[in-house]
């Protein structure tokens, strides 16, 4: 049985490298509809495919259902870029039908504001030094790799899956720090923007709270955490992990957090 939804928001999927978990993705996508799915950037990774990265059938099947929602479900497809896929910046804005590409939004609901951006935007080093990014690039992209080799031993054993980059960042003291500068820097922009609420991506840690009266929505990532954000049609915003999901039978919404009325997504027209 299907869960529809108001909204959804995925970001960090990483279409192009060996990490992103494609067919997970578009299975979460059959199981679940709505009439709004924002791919909050990251989607294509455009600095692993220039590098040794390659094009799979699964990554296309990615954007065959994403557009089998737009014709079929007549979802609503808000795809705003990301740092590796700001190839994207060439073509912005862009708008066909029900598909629309822009750098950032601004995403009202129940009379508040939230700024929607990938994240990259308020990160100096993926900014303004981009050597470094790309050599950070190269190190988790190593995680990543020695992750498979953990968790393929773990299985042997009969041992659940264990997210290996997500424990070194929880435990190196200056990942920690920059998370949360990053989560906070990112709650000062929202709310000069005369903004209620942020939703981003960028860092990979799903995270819903309240920081200094701002809400701090992340939606995660599918290369580690699969995650997602959802409202239901009542308004309540919730963390969706896919390795929670039993697809044998639907598991109910469970709302948590903020009662929100229905979206209504319009550009940011300055940030365009």
């Amino acid at each position: 049985m299907e869960t529809n939804f108001k909204t959804i928001v995925l970001s960090d999927i990483h279409l192009g490298t060996k990490g992103s978990k494609a067919k997970e993705v578009v299975r979460f996508l059959k199981q679940y509809q709505c009439e709004n799915l924002i791919l909050n950037g990251d989607i294509i990774d455009g600095w692993q495919l220039k590098k040794s990265g390659s094009w799979k059938r699964k990554h296309t099947r990615v954007f065959k259902r994403v557009l089998k929602m737009i014709d079929c479900d007549r979802t609503k497809v808000i795809y705003l870029r990301g740092n590796h896929d700001d190839f994207l910046d060439q073509v912005l804005p862009l708008e066909i039908g029900n598909l629309s590409i822009r750098k950032d939004l601004i995403y009202e609901s129940n009379g508040k504001k939230y700024f929607i951006t990938h994240g990259d935007v308020f990160d100096n080093i993926t900014t303004n030094l981009r050597w470094i990014a790309y050599l950070g690039d190269m190190g988790y992209t190593f995680l990543l790799w020695l992750n498979t080799r953990v968790n393929h031993y773990r299985r042997k054993k009969g041992l659940p899956y264990f997210s290996l980059s997500q424990y070194v960042k929880s435990r190196v003291k200056s990942a920690v720090t920059y998370i949360d500068g990053f989560e906070t820097e990112l709650c000062k922009i929202a709310r000069s923007k005369g903004c209620d609420g942020i939703i981003c991506g960028h860092i990979h840690k799903a995270e819903i709270r309240t920081i200094d009266g701002i809400e701090y929505y992340n939606s995660g990532d599918w290369v580690e955490s699969l995650s997602a954000l959802a409202e239901d049609h009542e308004g309540n915003w919730q963390l969706i992990y896919y390795n929670e999901l039993d697809f044998g039978k639907a598991k109910p919404f469970e709302s948590k957090v903020i009662p929100l009325k229905e979206p209504i997504a319009r550009p940011l027209d300055k940030f365009s």
